[in-house]
């Protein structure tokens, strides 16, 4: 996935959040302007072969100086927001570096 094509996607509303997505904003406390913030002013940290529902890509963004990590695919023409969290321990170190 093309980080530029996603960015120009979003900004002219051509993508939708999951249900997961939502749920998973909701239980951050994330609302749609930090995930919107976080994948214009992020880069792609991750990219994920078709896992049998296409290729994906984890972007890790700053929305009012939180790191934002947004997993998002394609569906049709659309991007799809598949999941949305704050990266934190256990799982990272820092927004860029997954624990092992």
């Amino acid at each position: 996935m093309e980080l530029v094509i996603i960015q120009a996607k979003v900004s002219t509303n051509q993508y939708f959040l999951s249900q997961h997505a939502i749920e998973e904003a909701n239980a951050e406390d994330l609302d749609l302007t930090q995930i919107e913030t976080a994948i214009l002013n992020g880069q792609i940290l991750e990219q994920y072969t078709d896992t049998g529902r296409g290729p994906s890509c984890l972007i890790v963004g700053f929305a009012d100086e939180l790191p934002v990590h947004v997993v998002c695919g394609e569906k049709g023409d659309k991007i799809v927001v598949i999941t949305v969290y704050v990266p934190k321990p256990p799982h990272f170190s820092d927004p860029w570096t997954r624990k092992n």
